[in-house]
């Protein structure tokens, strides 16, 4: 007999009880805690290289003071020295605008403009790390799958740079201070540093809108930050000149330059506040352009969206060279663009230069003498100046390519490449190899532009081959920051990135800024531009040039040789 199949029971039909400890919804966390844990991770990042950013703007304000004070300690020393600035202007697109001859108004005319212009790099690179870089290894987008969203990444990102920003002003302001000089004015000065600072983030944080890479973004906007140095130096050296030669009113193009601006309180003199507002203005505007284009587009995304590649590599580009340069091209252009538009100032400066006179010409005439007596010329003076600047600009592109190496050591990439029949040496040796290219390339665009503008011109004191002589001297100073750099790249890996760009702001702060610092010539001669050839009516000396050459050499030698020794991947 069958069994009767038994009853369903009746907790199958029942609603059961809640569990306690049943899963819920994720607690979300509030969108100010968000902010502050955000912050606190861009702080716990940045806290050595704000620190390092800090101490050297600050150091070099005190610096200054102190050098300036012992090297020119009198007033009439200084007029003298602004009277010829303003003779000669080229000398001003290095400094700045002249105010007097008071210690506290000549510091601010030799060191602000480099102040600000440090300002401007730090918080550029700071923005463009914060925003595009993380969106592109990935980072950006499980942060924003977070509570956290993705506005509390911005804001965190601009309240670390604002807090960064304040920190500067005041330590600018308390090295003039400690200096001895005025406190209202070296408040004004420390916060015009802070202000411009602020200008250059809403700069950065846009050109990570734009751009797909980090290395784009960092490209166009340390251009730009170059580019505003440029328009000031040529606002200041056309500017219109006082009758005693000491003071001058800058021209159009400063009033362009969000470090013009800074110049334009006139610490010390005026103490005018109201420039403050227009890189404040300009910091705000674009953050706020920022927020816009970031509510219409996905994480990982750019206005400019990069190219799609090709499913088959050309065959020019199965090499080890060829990629360096796929990986590198947009960079090598944006530098040479740099360089090319630095030779252009040469010939429309010149020709303002040449114009120009003050209402004492007698003054213009002797002072000027005094130049050409040495064996040079204003426009020979000039293209020394410009050119200086793009020697920097080339040995920065020449440490790029040290630094993609790094980065693509850091991301597992170049593990595949060695694995195969690309070794280390070559896989090196094509780097180093395109960095050599992109430095002869930055300043041959720069050879070009200023040629073709002093033809241009009319400019006929020049000639062509002083101009491709005056090229050709940059190349060993930018070589050296292309061997040091990878000599440390070898032997200490992780250091590359932070010792290459610290390399270069000191070679660029003792080269160029010792003499006007005061240091001891065997300190100076620490830096490769100290020794950069320089061409006169009565020739050049190759003595330094053919020194760094040859030290670039050997240590390039070094570092292939050693890399063959090291496993690619090793911290």
């Amino acid at each position: 007999m069958a069994t009767p199949s038994p009853r369903p029971s009746r907790r199958l039909w029942t609603t059961a009880a809640p569990i306690t400890g049943a899963i819920e919804p994720p607690r979300r966390e509030p969108e100010m805690g968000a902010l502050w844990i955000l912050y606190r991770q861009r702080l716990r990042r940045d806290r050595w290289q704000i620190i390092v950013w800090i101490l050297s703007i600050g150091g070099l304000a005190l610096l200054a003071v102190a050098a300036i004070a012992k090297s020119f300690g009198d007033d009439a020393t200084r007029a003298q020295v602004l009277q010829l600035a303003t003779a000669a202007p080229a000398i001003l697109v290095l400094r700045g605008l002249p105010r007097g001859p008071a210690l506290d108004s000549f510091t601010f005319f030799e060191i602000f403009a480099f102040l600000a212009l440090l300002a401007g790099l730090m918080n550029t690179f700071m923005a463009v790390r914060h925003t595009r870089a993380e969106e592109e290894s990935g980072r950006a987008e499980i942060v924003s799958a977070t509570a956290a969203g993705r506005w509390a990444p911005l804001g965190a990102t601009v309240l670390h740079a604002m807090v960064a920003n304040v920190v500067v002003a005041m330590a600018t302001a308390l090295g003039f201070i400690a200096g001895g000089l005025d406190p209202a004015g070296s408040l004004v000065a420390g916060l015009a540093t802070g202000a411009v600072g602020f200008a250059f983030l809403g700069v950065g944080l846009l050109a990570s809108e734009f751009f797909s890479t980090s290395r784009g973004a960092n490209g166009i906007s340390s251009a730009l930050v170059m580019l505003a140095y440029l328009l000031r130096g040529f606002g200041d050296a056309t500017g219109q000149v006082s009758p005693d030669g000491m003071t001058m009113t800058a021209a159009w193009p400063s009033w362009v330059s969000p470090i013009g601006w800074g110049q334009q309180t006139f610490a010390y003199t005026g103490n005018r506040w109201w420039p403050l507002l227009l890189p404040l203005a300009l910091g705000a505007a674009c953050t706020a352009v920022v927020v816009a284009l970031m509510a219409r587009r996905d994480v990982g995304a750019s206005v400019l969206a990069g190219r799609s590649g090709r499913a088959n590599a050309r065959p020019w580009l199965r090499g080890s060279f060829s990629l360096a340069l796929r990986l590198q091209e947009g960079a090598i252009i944006g530098w040479c663009i740099g360089g090319l538009a630095t030779g252009l100032l040469t010939g429309s400066l010149g020709a303002a230069i040449q114009s120009s006179i003050t209402s004492n010409p007698q003054i213009t005439a002797v002072l000027r003498g005094m130049i050409e007596a040495q064996g040079t010329s204003m426009t020979q003076l000039l293209v020394a100046a410009l050119f200086e600047v793009a020697g920097i600009l080339a040995a920065a592109c020449g440490l790029q390519a040290v630094l993609r190496l790094r980065q693509e050591e850091a991301a597992g990439t170049a593990e595949p490449v060695v694995a195969g029949s690309v070794g280390r040496m070559r896989w090196l040796g094509s780097f180093l190899g395109l960095g050599t290219v992109s430095v002869v390339l930055v300043m041959a665009f720069t050879a070009v532009g200023a040629w073709a503008s002093l033809v241009a011109s009319g400019d006929t004191s020049g000639s062509a081959g002083e101009v491709w002589q005056t090229a050709v001297d940059q190349l060993p100073a930018a070589l050296i920051y292309l061997a040091l750099p990878a000599a440390v790249f070898v032997v200490w890996p992780r250091a590359t990135i932070p010792a290459g760009w610290a390399l270069l702001g000191i070679g660029v702060v003792l080269g160029v800024y010792g003499g006007m610092l005061g240091l001891d010539q065997r300190i100076r001669d620490l830096s490769p531009f100290t020794h950069t050839p320089v061409t006169t009516s009565t020739g050049t000396d190759w003595s330094g040039g053919f020194w760094m050459l040859g030290i670039a050499v050997v240590v390039t030698a070094l570092a292939l040789a050693a890399v063959r020794r090291r496993e690619v991947g090793t911290a």
